[in-house]
């Protein structure tokens, strides 16, 4: 691989579109464009095959790629050939898309990776922040996604698919991602304008958003201060434990909810200052990862460097 000048593409597949974007070294999108998930699901050919030919169409356009990076949200096997459990796109399960990639594409070399570990590697090699070699990575989205960087690779864990915290224990036995995920963020919101009626302000009305709690928190709405402060204390319990296990101080977010960060992170700092000792706060780095929105694409284009 000529890492000066070579082109890859990164392709992030999530439940609702597949992103494709062409990226040079550097990790600028030249160009870039988006699949309808829907429609390649209700492709006659299924969905597995219809995204074999959708990377086919992109390689067409794009015949300089020789190397391509796919994120996808969920289980992977250990040697990232065949993808395990994939909840949005459930034709996924049990299917070996490397092999199907490299029977219609032999000289195209492909790297599959799961999303949140794509988004990791991303902000390790096209990030505009100073990481170091090993950090914890956590995406705050529709779910919770979590990725450790250990000495530059992507830890995998015993049989793959190590640094799942969205399904840890938390709360009332419940997982991390239905308390603290999209879905989980907008119940606490409805829950304390049920609390605090009197405290509703700008909120009154709106229909609820991830959007319209950031904004409102951004204007001093107590309703969404408090349904952030929530989101910090819970996530900060979990990065406690995580830190424990991991011994890690150098902690990014990413995902669409870390827009929220600034509002999420006084509790979750206070949290994680109450349960740490002294040992592991001496050193601790907590912040928002600095690719924003580009993430997937990035960290998908970003895996093409692993080999």
């Amino acid at each position: 691989m000529d890492k000066k000048t070579e082109n890859f593409l990164g392709i992030d597949v999530g439940g609702t579109h597949v992103k494709i974007g062409l990226v040079d070294t550097k990790g600028q999108i030249l160009q870039f464009a988006k699949e309808i998930t829907a429609s390649l699901r209700e492709n006659p050919l299924g969905f597995n095959l219809a995204f074999v030919e959708v990377v086919g169409k992109y390689l067409a356009k794009f015949p300089e790629v020789q190397h391509v990076g796919i994120g996808l949200p969920g289980l992977v096997s250990k040697d990232r050939t065949t993808t395990l459990e994939i909840p949005a796109i459930s034709e996924l399960n049990g299917f070996d898309l490397k092999s199907a990639l490299l029977e219609k594409y032999p000289n195209t070399i492909f790297h599959l990776e799961n999303d949140a570990s794509a988004a990791a590697v991303g902000e390790l090699h096209f990030g505009t922040g100073q990481t170091s070699q090993d950090y914890l990575f956590i995406t705050l989205g529709t779910g919770i996604g979590s990725a450790l960087i250990l000495d530059g690779e992507v830890f995998k864990g015993v049989r793959g698919n190590a640094m799942e915290m969205g399904h840890m224990l938390s709360r009332g036995n419940s997982r991390l991602e239905p308390l603290i995920g999209r879905n989980g963020i907008l119940k606490i919101a409805a829950r304390m304008m049920d609390t605090f009626p009197e405290e509703v302000g700008q909120l009154a009305g709106q229909e609820l958003g991830m959007h319209v709690l950031v904004g409102a928190a951004s204007a001093g709405n107590s309703i969404a201060l408090k349904t952030f402060a929530e989101v910090g204390e819970i996530l900060g319990e979990a990065i406690v434990s995580t830190v424990r296990i991991l011994d890690v101080n150098e902690i990014y977010f990413g995902g669409g909810i870390s827009a929220a960060l600034p509002y999420i992170m006084p509790s979750l700092d206070k949290t994680v200052h109450q349960y740490l000792s002294p040992y592991y706060l001496s050193d601790i780095k907590m912040q928002r990862a600095t690719l924003e929105n580009d993430a997937g694409t990035l960290g998908a284009a970003a895996l093409c460097f692993m080999d």
